[in-house]
C-alpha cells in the first residue's frame, strides 16, 4: 500500500506537465472528458478480456456513484474554477490542505484518530508545500473570496472521497471503485464539455483534437495512467492504510511536479525548493512511522479483518 501511494503520487506529479501542455490547444472540460472517456473505455476492454474482474450489481451503484461524485466530479469542477479566480500558487497552497480535511473527516466519520506526533508531521509536510508555493509567489495577490471558497470545496471533496473510498473498501475492491469512478467521470464531463463547446452541433468535432500527437499522448497518459492506474493505486492504498497516511503520501506529488518542471521544462530550482522538499519528505516519513492504534475494519460479507 505504501508503494501504491507513492506510485500514484509520481503519476499525478507528471500529470501536471501533461495537462499544462495539452491545455494550450484544448478547453478544460473537453480535455477532462476525453481523459475519462479513454479511462472508462480502457477499463471496459480490460473487463471484457477478463484481465480484471468487475462484480457490481445495481444495488451496489449508489455508494460507488457517491464516491465518484466526490472524486473526480466535484473535485475537478471546484478545482478548475477555483484556479480561474485565484493564482495557481494560491490554488496549490489551498489544495495542499487535503490531508487536514481528511484528518478531520477521518476522526468524525471513521473514528481514525491521529497521534500528536502524526499531527505534527502532517503539519510539517504541509509547511513544506507552503514554503515552495509562497516563496514562488511572494507579492502576488490575485486571489478572490469566491476562488478561495471554490478551492476549499475541492479540498473537502477530496477529503470526502478519501473517507468514502476507505469506508467502501470493506465491501468493494479497488478495481470496482475505480471502474465506477471512471464511467461517472466520463458521462458527466462529456455533458459539461458539450455545453462548453456550445451544444450538440459541436459533438461532430469532439474528437478532432486527438489528431494532435501532443493531445493524444496527454489523453493516453491522463486516461490510462493518471486516471485508471493512479486511482486504482489510491483506492488500494485506502483499503489498507488510514486515510490520513494515504493523503500525506499524496503530498509527494508536489515534489514530482517540481522535478518534472525542472527536467522537462527547464524551470529553476531554488533554495526554497530544497527546504520544502526536506519538510515534505520528513513529514511523510514521520506520519507513517508514528502510527497510533487503528480501528479494525471487518468486511460483512467475507469477514476479513483489516488492521
Amino acid at each position: 500500500p505504501y508503494l501504491a501511494g507513492i506510485g500514484a503520487a509520481c503519476i499525478f506529479g507528471f500529470s501536471f506537465l501533461m495537462t499544462k501542455n495539452a491545455l494550450e490547444q484544448i478547453e478544460v472540460f473537453h480535455l477532462i472528458a476525453l481523459r475519462f472517456q479513454f479511462a472508462a473505455l480502457l477499463m471496459t476492454v480490460l473487463t471484457a478480456l477478463k484481465i480484471i474482474k468487475i462484480s457490481i450489481k445495481p444495488k451496489d451503484l449508489p455508494p460507488l456513484i457517491l464516491i465518484a461524485l466526490a472524486q473526480p466530479v466535484c473535485y475537478f469542477i471546484f478545482e478548475t474554477f477555483g484556479i480561474k479566480y485565484t493564482s495557481s500558487s494560491e490554488a496549490g497552497l489551498l489544495i495542499a490542505l487535503i490531508p487536514i480535511a481528511a484528518t478531520i473527516l477521518s476522526a468524525l466519520i471513521l473514528k481514525e484518530y491521529t497521534t500528536i506526533k502524526q499531527l505534527f508531521f502532517i503539519l510539517l509536510s504541509i509547511s513544506g508545500i507552503a514554503i515552495i508555493i509562497l516563496a514562488q509567489s511572494s507579492g502576488n495577490n490575485e486571489g478572490s473570496l469566491m476562488g478561495y471558497l471554490l478551492l476549499i470545496g475541492a479540498v473537502f471533496s477530496a477529503g470526502f472521497y478519501t473517507i468514502l473510498s476507505r469506508k467502501s473498501s470493506t465491501r468493494y475492491n479497488p478495481i470496482e471503485i475505480t471502474f465506477v469512478m471512471m464511467w461517472t467521470g466520463a458521462i458527466i464531463f462529456t455533458i459539461l464539455a458539450s455545453i462548453q463547446l456550445e451544444g450538440l452541433e459541436a459533438i461532430g468535432k469532439f474528437y478532432e483534437p486527438v489528431s494532435s500527437a501532443n493531445i493524444l499522448f496527454a489523453i493516453l497518459y491522463l486516461g490510462g495512467f493518471s486516471s485508471v492506474l493512479a486511482f486504482f493505486f489510491i483506492n488500494f492504498a485506502l483499503s489498507k492504510l488510514p486515510a490520513t497516511q494515504t493523503t500525506v503520501l499524496a503530498n509527494l506529488t508536489t515534489l514530482i511536479a517540481v522535478f518534472a518542471g525542472v527536467v522537462f521544462r527547464n524551470e529553476p530550482f531554488y533554495w526554497f525548493h530544497l527546504l520544502g522538499t526536506i519538510f515534505i519528505l520528513t513529514g511523510v516519513w514521520g506520519t507513517n512511522v508514528f502510527v497510533g492504534k487503528r480501528r479494525t475494519l471487518i468486511n460483512p460479507e467475507t469477514k476479513v479483518m483489516k488492521a
